[in-house]
């Protein structure tokens, strides 16, 4: 059980570190120190849920609806694509170099919303978690729940990092320059992601 438990945890680990359109939300959130602890719940509590469906019901899904996975992979594609666009949009325009104290703050009722739509709208979560995940689960057998469990683990350690971690690189962000940097990356990562999603 700890070889599942430990073999899902790095592999959701992995699967997450890239920097996404939600990572780059959590990481605003926490240099604006703004409804930090929430945004980290929500998105480790969500990953766990795909991760919880993937690993109970992947066999199932996978043969009752073989038409899913395509779906999801070329809608995750043009999702990543159009998202892309819009940062690398940013980056130029430099609409997001904004020092985060100037930065207008959000109700948490907004806030939550914003991040729930970046979590459950974007088909890749569902690739890496669903599908993915739960794929390779089936490769520990009657371990499947340990390997779950593993991988969930890993996005609440990430997210809350990422989060409260983000505070460490504030004096940086602080120069509207890194955030068109930042902007500029997302945009490289997400098309190298929706790439690896058309051409896999």
């Amino acid at each position: 059980m700890p070889t599942a438990a430990i073999a899902g945890f790095f592999l959701g680990l992995s699967l997450i570190v890239a920097i996404g359109a939600q990572n780059a939300f959590v990481l605003r959130q926490g240099l604006k120190r703004e409804h930090v602890f929430w945004v980290c719940l929500v998105c480790a509590a969500s990953d766990a849920m795909l991760i919880a469906v993937g690993v109970s019901g992947f066999r199932g899904t996978a043969t009752v609806l073989p038409w899913l996975e395509p779906v999801l992979r070329y809608g995750g594609a043009t999702f990543l694509l159009l998202y892309g666009l819009r940062s690398l949009r940013a980056a130029f325009a430099g609409s997001s170099g904004l020092e985060p104290a100037e930065m207008q703050a959000q109700s948490l009722t907004s806030t939550l919303a914003t991040c729930a739509a970046l979590t459950w709208l974007n088909p890749h979560v569902y690739l890496d978690t669903v599908m993915l995940l739960g794929a390779i689960s089936t490769q520990y057998p009657g371990r499947e729940w340990a390997f779950g469990i593993g991988a969930a683990c890993a996005s609440f350690l990430f997210f809350f990092s990422l989060g409260y971690g983000a505070r460490l690189a504030r004096p940086l962000f602080a120069r509207p320059q890194s955030w068109r940097l930042l902007d500029g990356l997302i945009a490289v990562v997400m098309w190298t992601i929706a790439g690896r999603l058309v051409w896999a």
